[in-house]
């Protein structure tokens, strides 16, 4: 792969590392601190937002996803790390580990913890499955930076771009205490993706036009996968999946999914 521009590099934990980080592993000492737990999230009512009390209600929503039919390893054990609640405004801190689609401002949402599920598994089920854990992924969409978190845990190296300013500077606000040296977050124009970072083994977008960039397909390294939402001839939006073979493209059509309208330009 061509050697990706320079970043800064600051971790206090392996991307790859499996294991709950110590501030979540505390949590049971903390909770004794903080006072009793809110019943319905989980969290106790200090702690809320700070992911101070956040592991069970993390276990059991990864649970939930199993019961969907999510398996793959991996990602279970990178959804059950990311602390969801970090990445919605305090109000809706509550429903942070529901399967629900949450406002995260400007008109935009944080998706389901299904269907983030979902699009990455397909993502990690690609042509050449080993080439996401070595190699890089573009995420165009960032939103408030929570699948950006995740794919940080399964990649070695994520890129992930985002038009709307005011949401470009929320997920690097939010994202700023995991310190993932290896998700660099940009601002800019998703439909062109971002040539410097390619080739990328896997391509995974939060919005849907009606057709996939041009742009992606010729970043994509043979082998990869692009997994996005598209409208399709019934003008419906559909998952689909588009692996980059040696012989040409394969398209697959997947289930009906409802995600906002994929834009040029930035704002």
């Amino acid at each position: 792969m061509a050697q990706r521009p320079g970043f800064p590099a600051r971790m206090d934990w392996s991307p790859h590392d499996t294991r709950i980080p110590k501030n979540i592993a505390n949590s049971r000492d903390q909770i004794k601190a903080t006072g009793r737990k809110d019943v319905k999230s989980g969290l106790t009512p200090a702690a809320q937002g700070h992911g101070l009390d956040s592991q069970a209600v993390r276990a059991r929503m990864v649970r939930k996803l199993a019961e969907q039919g999510i398996a793959h390893p991996d990602l279970m054990a990178a959804l059950g790390a990311v602390e969801r609640h970090r990445f919605v405004d305090s109000a809706l801190v509550n429903q942070a580990y529901e399967d629900t689609s949450l406002p995260i401002g400007l008109g935009q949402t944080i998706s389901k913890p299904g269907v983030v599920a979902r699009m990455i598994e397909l993502l990690l089920q690609g042509h050449e499955e080993g080439q996401i854990r070595a190699g890089r992924v573009l995420e165009v969409g960032t939103g408030c930076g929570y699948q950006a978190a995740v794919l940080g845990r399964l990649a070695r190296e994520v890129y992930s771009i985002e038009r709307l300013r005011g949401l470009h500077d929320k997920a690097r606000q939010n994202l700023r205490p995991f310190r993932l040296p290896n998700v660099h977050l940009l601002f800019g124009d998703g439909t062109q993706g971002y040539a410097k970072g390619a080739p990328y083994a896997g391509i995974i977008a939060a919005a849907g036009g009606n057709a996939v960039p041009q742009a992606w397909i010729d970043q994509l390294a043979v082998g990869g996968r692009i997994v996005a939402p598209m409208e399709t001839a019934s003008g419906q939006q559909a998952l689909v999946v588009m692996d980059k073979l040696e012989r040409g493209l394969k398209r697959s059509v997947l289930e009906a999914v409802h995600f906002v309208p994929l834009k040029s330009g930035i704002a």
